[in-house]
């Protein structure tokens, strides 16, 4: 004993007190380690030389708090750290040092200093308690301790058999403490907080605390890995058990239901009758299938994409009604007039009969107001030539992807509308209806106005390409008919890919019969009663649609005769026997108060007050322009909700008159007057440019204090010139002057052939004046002062 008291004295003695400071990054180095250590900072190159020539192969190792610190300074560092020995020392090709060091005794950081570009530490060497009384406390501690290292060593921990036979043979507690925490891969912190701890027993206490936290870590960490093994394991066995299932059922002749469903979707494939690239594709994702785990993700969308391959009729087609009598009938069974539609595809049908070949389907635009029937007229149509009818709504549609389909690398992805509605109909030739082309819309996921070009191209729909299938589609063999209630907001290129036919608005007369001849029928069954117990006279349909409805098309006029019915149902339901009769005179017993009224707004005729013809989406209509002047700058006033095109043609229709002036008879300078120009139904939004020549003649009259007379209405686009320029619309604005009772109308010249496009029955009653300028227009339509045109 006394022996190694003096060798470890001898030991103390031959430590300096000062020693190069090597910090070293992710370990802490215990007594009596032996470790290799790779030394590369400049600073800790210097620490290894300077211990080597001058402190006898002493060096102070302290562990650095950060490891990412490339330059610690000793603030950085720890305070305790242990002082080593360098037993070998190897310089490297790249410069580095290899050195083997072994740890001697714990040492304290008391003080550092900068010397030979690196640092010398001041250092307090402490000793340690030797022949430390084995207590029954400290024997059973050292025991637990052996007993969990070999338990963890049981459980997969990384520690070498011949650690733990050592330890078997160490009686000092604290030498056992710094052989099992040097041992251990521990967090640098928690290493270092034992190397810290003095006194033997209580690090070896520090010790078994962190073994059993180790060990509850490696306990859940063999849980894990066994659930997992299982879980593997119960993988493979499902596999290998259905291997043999699929043997013994092939030797007993069976099949399986995964066997089963891959040859029912080839016995499929085999009636599809599919073109040969579908089939290819169709064969090609059928042996893909058939390899794939039946639980794997891509095995739903694989069987997904075969069902839609298989479903999709590739060259099933209706046979056409090719009898042109028969399709006329059924035609005029189902609308009232309309006859240019109906001719169209009575020619259609008179083409296909005559041409025994294959023809490309039409590609029709209906355009008109809402309500004339373009949506049933479609239905119509397919019925007449014996086709399948699809329609989708393409309103508020922003996306390309729902019309091309979305690709199939996504979740959920569906082929696009126009192959789900080709699927929907059964065959690849039938009416296909797309409402509403003019209410598409376009944001960052693309065009769908664009996507449609190639689909309403003739010459590139025989090879539609979906984005889900990935195959050509012939469309070609589909007649398609897009539907819209304005022409502006379709694309120039889309629109151009259409042959559009214009659906104007209904007559009242032309109202009166279709209300008899099918909307009213049509509410009567659909309302329970018979013509047994409603009778609307023709004279009560009139008034309706005068007084209660303002429209081009049919559906509130359909409203009211549904309101009507509905009343009578009631009183059937509550018993009543009699049978109701609406009549004019009691027509507000059913409906209330008229919302229109046909008379004009204005009794006489005023100076200043013009009547125009304007054109809506819901059809024709009347506006009155008011035209007053009132002190001020000359500055021109215009109120009443109106658009950029309205706005100019008042100016446009101002400076005629100012430019005119002598020749129209203004005497009155209006320079310094403020002239204001009103259009009444302010709520409404107004423009286009063919109320110029109504303002025009509204300010000559109100500069010429001549009466505009009421019965004359008028429309037409002015030149500064005050020449007439043609508009759009004419037999919608005729309809609208015809139901306010106006019998005299002016228009442009140039519209004079768009006049024979108007019923006859319409154009009865109506003087036509054809104005080429405001001179034609103003002697007609504005009184003397006297009272005389």
């Amino acid at each position: 004993m006394a022996e190694g008291e003096s060798k470890k004295n001898a030991l103390l003695d031959n430590i300096p007190c000062c020693l190069p400071l090597l910090p070293v990054r992710d370990i802490v180095v215990y007594p009596y380690m032996i470790l290799p250590l790779f030394v590369g900072r400049e600073k800790s190159i210097r620490a290894v030389e300077q211990a080597v020539a001058e402190y006898d192969r002493k060096i102070f190792l302290v562990a650095q708090k950060d490891s990412k610190t490339e330059d610690p300074s000793p603030d950085e560092i720890f305070r305790f750290g242990t002082v080593g020995n360098i037993m070998k020392l190897l310089k490297l090709p790249d410069g580095r040092l290899k050195i083997l060091v072994h740890g001697l005794i714990r040492a304290e950081l008391k003080k550092y200093k900068e010397e030979k570009n690196c640092f010398i530490a001041k250092i307090k060497k402490i000793i340690e308690k030797e022949n430390i009384e084995h207590t029954l406390e400290v024997e059973a501690l050292m025991r637990n301790v052996k007993s969990q290292m070999e338990k963890s060593l049981s459980l997969g921990k990384a520690i070498l058999p011949d650690v733990v036979v050592i330890a078997n043979n160490i009686d000092d507690p604290g030498k056992l403490a710094d052989l099992i925490v040097s041992n251990l891969v521990l967090k640098t912190e928690e290493t270092q907080s034992v190397l810290e701890i003095i006194d033997p027993v209580q690090r070896l206490k520090r010790v078994n605390e962190l073994l059993s936290k180790e060990l509850e870590v490696l306990a859940m960490q063999k849980k894990i890995q066994s659930q997992a093994k299982e879980e593997m394991d119960k993988d493979h066995r499902e596999y290998y058990l259905r291997q043999q299932l699929k043997a013994i059922q092939h030797e007993l002749g069976q099949v399986d239901e995964r066997t089963e469903e891959i040859n029912e979707l080839k016995a499929k494939i085999e009636k599809a009758n599919l073109p040969e690239e579908a089939r290819n594709e169709a064969e090609k994702q059928l042996s893909r299938l058939a390899k794939m785990h039946p639980e794997a993700a891509e095995s739903g969308m694989v069987r997904s994409y075969l069902e839609w391959l298989i479903e999709i009729p590739w060259n099933i087609s209706t046979e056409d009604n090719l009898d042109i009598a028969q399709a006329s009938r059924v035609l005029d069974e189902d609308h009232y007039d309309l006859e240019k539609v109906k001719e169209r595809i009575l020619e259609y049908l008179s083409v296909r009969k005559l041409k025994k070949n294959k023809m490309k389907g039409p590609i029709l635009c209906f355009v008109g107001p809402p309500g004339v029937g373009k949506t049933s007229l479609g239905k119509s149509i397919a019925r007449a030539l014996g086709r399948k009818f699809v329609r989708i709504s393409l309103g508020g549609v922003r996306d390309e992807a729902e019309i091309r389909g979305h690709r199939r690398t996504y979740i959920g992805s569906l082929p696009g509308r126009i192959i789900q509605g080709i699927r929907q109909a059964g065959s690849n030739n039938p009416v296909f209806m797309m409402d509403e082309v003019d209410k598409i819309g376009a944001d960052f996921r693309g065009d769908p106005s664009a996507a449609l070009l190639e689909v309403l191209d003739p010459e590139q729909n025989s090879a539609f390409t979906d984005h889900y299938l990935g195959l050509p589609f012939d469309l070609s063999n589909v007649m398609f008919i897009a539907t819209a209630n304005l022409l502006d907001p379709i694309l120039p290129a889309f629109r151009d890919r259409m042959e559009i036919i214009h659906l104007p608005g209904y007559t009242d007369m032309e109202k009166l019969k279709i209300a008899k001849k099918y909307l009213i029928p049509k509410q009567l069954e659909e309302n329970g009663i018979t013509d047994k117990d409603l009778v609307i006279s023709d004279q009560a349909v009139l008034k309706i649609i005068n007084e209660y409805t303002r429209e081009a098309g049919l559906r509130n006029l359909e409203r009211e005769i549904a309101t009507i019915c509905r009343k009578c149902a009631k009183r059937k339901a509550e018993g009543s026997t009699r049978k109701v009769h609406v009549f004019p005179r009691n027509l507000h017993q059913y409906l209330g108060v008229p919302a229109y009224q046909r008379e004009l707004e204005y009794k006489s005729d005023e100076v200043g007050v013009a009547t125009g013809l304007a054109w809506t989406e819901a059809g024709g209509d009347i506006i009155h322009i008011e035209a007053t002047t009132m002190k001020g700058k000359g500055a021109l006033i215009l109120t009443g909700h109106l658009g950029e095109i309205m706005k100019e043609s008042a100016q446009a229709a101002l400076s005629f008159a100012r430019s005119e002036a002598e020749h129209l008879g203004i005497k009155e300078n209006h320079a310094e007057k403020d002239i204001h120009i009103h259009i009444p139904a302010g709520a409404i939004p107004k423009d286009g440019p063919s109320a110029g020549v109504t303002m025009a003649t509204s300010l000559v009259s109100l500069f010429t204090n001549r009466p505009v007379r009421k019965d004359v209405a008028m429309t037409g686009e002015i030149t500064l010139r005050g020449h007439v320029l043609p508009v759009g619309g004419l037999k919608q604005k005729v309809l609208a002057a015809k139901r306010m009772g106006i019998t005299n109308i002016i228009v442009p010249a140039r519209n004079k052939k768009d006049i024979q496009e108007i019923p006859k029955h319409v154009r009865q009653n109506i003087h036509f004046i054809y104005a080429e300028s405001m001179k034609d227009i103003l002697e007609v339509a504005l009184k003397n002062p006297n009272g005389d045109s």
